[in-house]
């Protein structure tokens, strides 16, 4: 089913398919700019909530319909399984199976396939990070860009997500979330980085990166570490701050001074990756 959404300045396609994940069908969002190009940037866009709640939709709050409206890019946004039902790998398989039939059809989505990006905003951006690692590993999937913006991704406590009582997302929210993805293991640091991308040991060959993340949140220290590690890496990483924000304040105050440079600064950042990385399938 198409259909249109205007008003506001919007003018996008929106088309709800069903994508195959073994014996089921997975609901999904293609979002696509009304006048798209025949091949354009195609941004795999995983949803925000902790990984325990959120949906599709919420690409329509989120940069992901600035990269749409603004970028010409087409975003597919997947309803992942969540974890208070379906605890980790649930959420990864089910992006990544979104992710391959994406490459597959690339064409009749109007994407190019030498240029698939992810990204996602705090859960799906975590999730977002720990896919370009599975596809990285299993070279099945070619990903050119990665954009998890202020991304859910240690499950141990760092020096901002401990003791933190921040509005939005806080210490003990976060503590439960973990618990609800990762269940018995949320407090070990033997897990795999496709649960918690922190416990990455080589970042070798990962896609470029761009994010932005607030001083005030609990995923601060974790942010920049993940960009300090791919740095380190040899991997072009940037990522923008914005003293005294909270978690998710881009979509929780959209026009406050600072959600409005983020989201300036997102489209700038992309638009640039999308005349600047390229990565062919395999």
């Amino acid at each position: 089913m198409r259909i249109r959404l205007s008003g506001r300045g919007r003018d996008v396609r929106v088309e709800r398919i069903d994508i195959p994940v073994g014996q089921r069908r997975m609901p999904a969002l293609v979002i696509s700019p009304q006048a798209r190009r025949s091949s354009t940037a195609g941004m795999f866009w995983l949803h925000g909530g902790g990984y325990a709640t959120g949906m599709k939709e919420m690409a329509f709050m989120s940069c992901a319909i600035d990269a749409v409206e603004r970028c010409g890019a087409v975003v597919v946004t997947p309803d992942y399984r969540l974890s208070l039902l379906a605890p980790y790998p649930a959420a990864l398989h089910d992006s990544y199976a979104s992710l391959l039939f994406l490459r597959r059809h690339a064409d009749s989505l109007g994407i190019n396939p030498s240029q698939i990006m992810v990204g996602g905003e705090s859960a799906g951006g975590g999730l977002a990070a720990s896919l370009c690692m599975l596809a990285r590993d299993r070279g099945e999937v070619s990903i050119a860009y990665q954009m998890p913006l202020y991304p859910m991704i240690d499950n141990l406590d760092t020096e901002t997500s401990a003791d933190n009582h921040a509005k939005v997302w806080n210490t003990r929210r976060n503590h439960e979330a973990w618990r609800l993805y990762l269940r018995s293991d949320a407090a070990s640091s033997k897990v795999s980085p496709y649960a918690a991308a922190a416990r990455q040991t080589d970042y070798r060959s990962l896609p470029p990166a761009y994010t932005f993340v607030g001083t005030e949140e609990p995923f601060y220290a974790e942010t920049l570490t993940f960009i300090e590690n791919l740095k380190l890496a040899g991997v072009k990483a940037t990522v923008d701050v914005y003293e005294g924000m909270y978690h998710a304040f881009d979509m929780m105050d959209p026009r406050h001074p600072s959600s409005v440079l983020a989201r300036e600064r997102f489209c700038d950042e992309l638009k640039q990756a999308m005349e600047t990385y390229f990565a062919p399938q395999p």
